[in-house]
């Protein structure tokens, strides 16, 4: 994953990961969304990816555009790397 930048302050998100077809945040809480062209659209996570990419207003734009539009939620981030995986 990548360290947010959170250029305008303190931000909700700690981390991201840009994945085939969508975006994993990781936020404060250590708890990881992962959001996919199918559950949040394409349009959203464009701009998703983009505010990512800028460190600016990703936390924000997901309480308000994609809230509830995630495709799975993980504990942590060692839960998100093992589900990742795949099975053994």
């Amino acid at each position: 994953m990548t360290r947010y930048g959170a250029l305008h302050g303190d931000s909700g998100v700690r981390a991201y990961a840009l994945v085939p077809r969508g975006i994993a945040v990781e936020f404060r809480s250590g708890a990881v969304y992962l959001y996919t062209h199918g559950s949040a659209g394409a349009h959203r996570i464009a701009r998703m990816r983009a505010l990512a990419r800028g460190g600016r207003g990703l936390s924000t734009y997901i309480s308000r555009h994609a809230h509830d539009r995630y495709a799975a939620v993980y504990a942590d981030r060692g839960a998100w790397t093992a589900g990742r995986a795949g099975p053994a």
